[in-house]
């Protein structure tokens, strides 16, 4: 071979390997949390790579990602994340991504977001079925419309089955929470989460031991004792920490509020390990739902 069709073919091999490294990952999907996680496999099946980069039993809040699963987010064809301002950690990240051109879904912001009492959006939408079941029906249409290869009659059959499981996740929650009198239905949690479920059956939320909706915030002692002046006031039975985080201030406010007031464990914001109770959506739900009926009426 000549000197100079040698360096021929060197340039094209240069320039096609450069092409295939640019284009590495483009038929996958990047997941933040591991709640969108559950659902967007779900959705996808074995049509693309999924890769949830929140570990189990973590915080949303403040996980943060290595280099390696950085460069994931920069190869992804699709970014599925909740927004709102929920992965405090890694939002940098993502915007990053999103400026050099990798297409990006905030779906907390697709799913009809209500307001905190401040003002600002309220991420948790996902203890809301109802709410989750139009959010995966928002995720199918971005991957088939983002991800190259997937073929869109399987992603729409996924989709539909899963929504119809959600559905009947909803009718269950529906039947449980009926069974708690009304004057009991009283929540009070380890930080602002729940407020999409209480607007959809029916509660009150009457205070969090952490002001606001991220778990980084601390409660001053007026804080705390405001709190236990309403928990007494409302009679509340129970209070909710949520599983990934120490209920420590929880049962300082039990303390403070000066009556026996339960403290008991959701999985308000990560699923768990397998084993653990929550290792999917559906699971985490189940174990909400039978975990608030059963402190809301025996306690």
């Amino acid at each position: 071979m000549s000197r100079r069709l040698l360096a021929l073919v060197t340039a094209v091999s240069l320039a096609l390997s450069g092409c295939s490294a640019s284009g590495e990952g483009r038929n996958s999907v990047v997941v933040t949390t591991n709640i969108l996680g559950d659902l967007t496999r779900n959705i996808v099946g074995e049509q693309a790579e999924v890769t949830v980069l929140m570990k189990p039993n973590a915080d949303p809040h403040s996980f943060g990602i290595s280099a390696q699963q950085a460069a994931q987010v920069e190869r992804a064809g699709l970014i599925v994340y909740n927004g709102l301002g929920l992965e405090e950690g890694m939002l940098r990240t993502v915007r990053t991504a999103e400026e050099n051109g990798v297409a990006a879904l905030p779906v907390g912001e697709r799913a009809n977001p209500i307001d905190y009492a401040g003002g600002t959006k309220d991420p948790h939408f996902w203890t809301d079925p109802g709410r989750v079941r139009d959010a995966v029906k928002v995720i199918a249409d971005e991957i088939v419309a983002r991800v190259p290869g997937v073929d869109e009659k399987v992603i729409r059959a996924n989709a539909d089955r899963y929504r119809g499981e959600i559905e009947a996740l909803d009718a269950m929650m529906t039947r449980k929470f009926g069974s708690i009198p009304a004057e009991r239905r009283k929540l009070v949690t380890n930080h602002h989460v729940f407020g999409y479920l209480a607007q959809r059956y029916g509660f009150e939320v009457v205070g969090a031991v952490i002001p606001g909706g991220t778990t980084l915030a601390s409660p001053s002692s007026s804080d705390l004792k405001a709190l236990a002046d309403v928990v007494r006031s409302a009679g509340v039975p129970v209070i909710f920490a949520d599983s990934s985080q120490p209920d420590r201030l929880a049962r300082v406010l039990a303390e403070q509020a000066g009556l026996r007031v339960a403290v008991r464990s959701l999985f308000s914001e990560s699923l768990s390990e397998p084993g653990q109770g929550a290792a999917t959506y559906l699971d985490m739900m189940r174990a909400n739902t039978e975990s608030i009926t059963t402190g809301l009426t025996r306690s």
